[in-house]
């Protein structure tokens, strides 16, 4: 398999952002070793900031392995983003429509022609209270297992302290200076899960041990240890729910 050269966009998108991202922040890198020097591969990255898309390619493109992002429909459409986007390559992803198998396939032709995909599993920023990966969605483990493709997974820290998620006030906290954490580990072992059917048990339960993966790396950059259990959003909702109609019942 080859690997996917860097190419005019990319390049152009780092002379864009590197160097703000030099200037205003400190780095921390580590694991670069374990990006695959060639052949097609997955990374799974926790999300925490709408920052930490630039601060994890940032790490990735210092490897000369540049990562295809799967990105939300709308972002593709039209303006500087848009064109961006398209020109590096990134995958948009169609939500709850007929397309929305497209990213799925685009995926895994990308994996198989030798190129590096990126997946943050859990769908979108990370609702949990404490900032812990929360329970995953299974794209990364069902291209994994189709491909045979080794899963890197990756823990970030930082970019979330300059540029919190969901925060009522939209402005950047540069000051002080902000140390961009990123830290890859070693492939995850799913070979148990090879050559089975991809049913959703099956599925589910790989996806629980690329987060378990992804959630010790960030325990290591945090200092301190892993949650009990991974924040499951839906299930949040859901008793926020049941409370609220208990409490309207009184």
């Amino acid at each position: 398999m080859s690997r996917r050269r860097i190419g005019f966009w990319y390049r152009l998108a780092a002379v864009i952002a590197k160097p703000p991202l030099i200037i205003l922040f400190k780095r921390d890198w580590q694991g670069l070793e374990h990006v695959p020097a060639d052949g097609g591969f997955i990374t799974a990255v926790n999300h925490n900031s709408y920052l930490d898309p630039l601060s994890y390619a940032h790490f990735q493109y210092n490897t000369g392995r540049v990562p295809r992002f799967l990105a939300k429909a709308g972002l593709f459409k039209g303006s500087f983003v848009g064109m961006m986007l398209r020109g590096t390559g990134q995958i948009p992803v169609y939500r709850e429509t007929t397309d929305a198998l497209d990213a799925f396939r685009a995926a895994v032709d990308a994996v198989e022609r030798g190129e590096c995909v990126a997946f943050y599993p859990e769908g979108t920023l990370t609702r949990d209270p404490d900032m812990w990966p929360m329970a995953g969605k299974t794209g990364a483990a069902r291209v994994a297992l189709l491909t045979k493709a080794p899963v890197i997974p990756v823990a970030q820290w930082g970019a979330n302290l300059a540029m919190p998620p969901y925060a009522k006030e939209k402005r950047f906290r540069f000051f002080p200076r902000k140390t961009l954490k990123v830290l890859a580990g070693p492939p995850v072992d799913l070979s148990r899960f090879e050559g089975q059917e991809p049913t959703p048990e099956l599925l589910r339960e790989a996806t629980e041990v690329i987060m378990a993966a992804i959630t010790e790396l960030l325990s290591e950059v945090r200092g301190e240890p892993v949650p009990a259990a991974p924040y499951d959003h839906r299930k949040a909702r859901a008793e926020q729910r049941r409370k609220a109609a208990e409490e309207g019942s009184k």
